[in-house]
């Protein structure tokens, strides 16, 4: 089976092709990069060759900087494309943040800018697939995932499935807190879980192990809640108020005035660190005279990104260094990973993904994209009935849907009082004045 990347000169691709490399059940034979910039795809061709050095069996590799080149014959593809680089991120970032609101990737006005620009070029993959290769499975890790897998759907309804590592990290964090073994994950039916939400926007409201619901005793006990990255971002007194725990995106909701004051004492927004740091890497990697030589520069380069992810969220909750087990939870290959083996065997395997509502939120459309526990099977992914949403968590959930929905709406006709309505609606901005400043700014920059 082929895989097809998206985005393929992306710094988190090695990630991906590790995993295919340690998967024991070989279910891929080929993976296709696809990638807008040369360079960059020559470098993290480069890495994947160092990766697979010594390796008994490896995963080819190729590069087609044609897009229908990529596409035809894929079994998956894997879209983790970027519209406008880091620097259209930064200017996501530094718009909202001069009129006095968080800028930030994924969530709130620098999200909704991000959609506006990316949804059209989402939307232009999701029918080249439709042509070129109308069976293959499209596992979608575009920000804002939410937005554009909803988008892509429209072309491709079932057949694709947005993913996100945070759920499944912030569901082992928990059981790992709450004493569960990490073995109990890989027999069948002993862990269980209720999350739900949209993407970057969900709540895990129960955990058990073996039918004992364990959820209420970490909620009651400090030091538990203390021992993990959610416990730490939130509070104990938080939690137990909320009695569930967050994803960790949801601290710029309930902290917000708090994130965005950290955000404006330092000079650097996260957008701008990266631009540096990879820009940085690139470069030097492309001279690096190699294999090895890029190879270390990337594992060098990947770890400080992890250790510096969402600094402004903790240093807002107390400044705290994320551990060892703050950065494990799965991954987003290990999860893409996980759909791929669950889709070609059938296997029946309960994963935390973005697809269609269909009755699982009867509040919502049953078209409209949310982020839940689903069984996926050789059928694809479908989700499982939850618990009754308490209100705090429907409307806001309710609302954020409206943004993403508008914000495809904009996207799709350049409609101007949708991108409006997108902005001006978002939890996070406050003032339809402040947004349709925002709009304009943004149009000017592009």
């Amino acid at each position: 089976m082929r895989l097809t990347i998206l985005g393929g000169g992306g710094f988190r691709v090695p990630l991906v092709y590790r995993a295919l490399l340690d998967d024991p059940a070989h279910a891929v034979s080929e993976v296709v990069l696809h990638d807008t910039d040369p360079r960059r795809v020559a470098v993290i061709a480069e890495v994947l060759t160092r990766l697979a050095r010594g390796h008994p069996a490896p995963v080819p590799v190729r590069v087609e900087h044609r897009l229908d080149d990529a596409l035809a014959g894929a079994g998956f593809v894997f879209s983790a494309i970027r519209v406008g680089g880091t620097a259209g991120r930064i200017r996501d970032e530094r718009i909202p943040l001069s009129e006095g609101v968080l800028g930030q990737e994924t969530v709130g006005a620098g999200g909704v800018l991000y959609g506006l620009r990316t949804v059209p070029v989402a939307l232009h993959i999701a029918e080249r697939i439709a042509a070129l290769a109308p069976k293959a499975w499209v596992i979608n890790f575009t920000n804002p995932a939410g937005t554009v897998t909803e988008a892509m759907s429209q072309v491709l309804g079932d057949r694709v499935i947005g993913i996100c590592d945070s759920p499944v990290g912030l569901v082992r964090r928990a059981a790992r807190a709450a004493g569960v073994e990490p073995a109990a994950f890989d027999d069948t039916g002993r862990v269980d879980y209720d999350y739900v939400g949209l993407n970057h926007l969900g709540w895990l409201r129960s955990l058990t192990l073996d039918g004992t619901e364990l959820l209420p005793g970490l909620l009651a006990d400090d030091a538990a809640l203390g021992s993990f990255e959610e416990g730490r971002l939130f509070g104990a007194d938080w939690l137990r108020t909320l009695g569930a725990l967050p994803n960790e995106y949801l601290h710029y909701y309930y902290f917000r005035r708090e994130t965005l004051d950290s955000v404006r004492e330092t000079t650097e927004t996260r957008g701008e660190f990266l631009d540096q740091q990879q820009g940085g890497f690139f470069e030097r990697a492309a001279s690096a005279g190699g294999p090895e030589g890029a190879y270390e520069l990337w594992e060098r380069t990947r770890l400080e990104r992890e250790e510096t992810y969402m600094a402004h969220s903790r240093e807002a909750s107390g400044g705290w260094q994320r551990d060892s087990h703050d950065l494990e939870g799965g991954g987003y290959d290990r999860v893409a990973l996980a759909l791929m083996h669950a889709i070609v065997g059938g296997s029946g395997t309960r994963l935390i993904l973005n697809v269609r509502n269909g009755t699982t939120v009867p509040q919502l459309a049953p078209d409209a994209i949310v982020e839940t526990v689903c069984e996926v099977t050789s059928q694809g992914a479908r989700p499982l009935p939850c618990a009754p949403l308490p209100e705090d968590q429907l409307g806001l959930m309710l609302q954020v849907k409206a943004v993403e929905r508008a914000t495809v709406e904009a996207a799709v006709y350049k409609d101007r009082d949708a991108a409006l309505r997108a902005l001006a609606l978002h939890p996070l901005v406050d003032s339809p004045a402040v947004a349709a400043r925002i709009l304009e700014r943004a149009a000017r920059e592009v």
